[in-house]
């Protein structure tokens, strides 16, 4: 398999569960937190700025004004005239491009099927699921308080698709950017890589 899978999902989903179990079936490293860690160490900045990046990301003016972009669009601010959260994402995006051209991997999330648009072998998967699954998983799975379940689930998926949005300047669930759609809810988790498989040929 030469492929580099790019895995994009909603909250609760079970798309990082996916990427690990097809990573594995593959023999192929597996890559997400390990993005922000390699990143950091590369770039200088703390490992909490990445993560805090995606969950801050807005197309609002606010968002605008706290990053120092004014209403016309300049940035007030960061070295070559770019924001600090534009650094952040340019030096994730180097990280991605890198891990890519070592082989065949799995990337979960941070706009990776974006970052390498230009690559042949690169497949694009969108995992979703319906709001039950989501609430059970978010529960069972990650641990979080079932009264404040569907508040967590909304909040991370819009975080996600502001993220996308202000960098790609797409929508986050525009499914004609992927290759593939599973529904985990409706296949379950290992149905949906085997899906996934039998979809590369492999």
């Amino acid at each position: 398999m030469n492929k580099i899978i790019t895995i994009s999902r909603q909250y609760g989903s079970g798309g990082r569960e996916i990427g690990q179990k097809l990573a594995e079936a593959y023999g192929i490293p597996f890559y997400d937190n390990e993005l922000i860690t390699r990143a950091a160490k590369e770039s200088g900045f703390a490992e909490e700025t990445f993560a805090r990046a995606e969950d801050k990301a807005t197309n609002s003016l606010l968002y605008s004004l706290a990053m120092g972009i004014n209403v016309y669009g300049n940035q007030d601010f960061g070295y070559g005239g770019l924001s600090l959260d534009d650094r952040i994402f340019l030096a994730q995006s180097d990280v991605i491009r890198k891990v890519a051209e070592e082989g065949p991997c799995v990337i979960v999330g941070r706009c990776a099927d974006y970052v390498l648009k230009e690559y042949d072998n690169v497949f694009n998967l969108f995992v979703e699921a319906g709001m039950d699954f989501r609430l059970k998983r978010a529960v069972e799975s990650y641990g979080i308080d079932p009264k404040k379940a569907g508040e967590v689930i909304v909040k991370r998926d819009k975080s996600r698709a502001n993220y996308y949005n202000y960098h790609v300047g797409e929508k986050w669930t525009n499914l004609t950017n992927y290759d593939l759609v599973v529904r985990s809810d409706l296949m379950g988790i290992d149905r949906a890589v085997e899906c996934v498989k039998t979809y590369l040929g492999q």
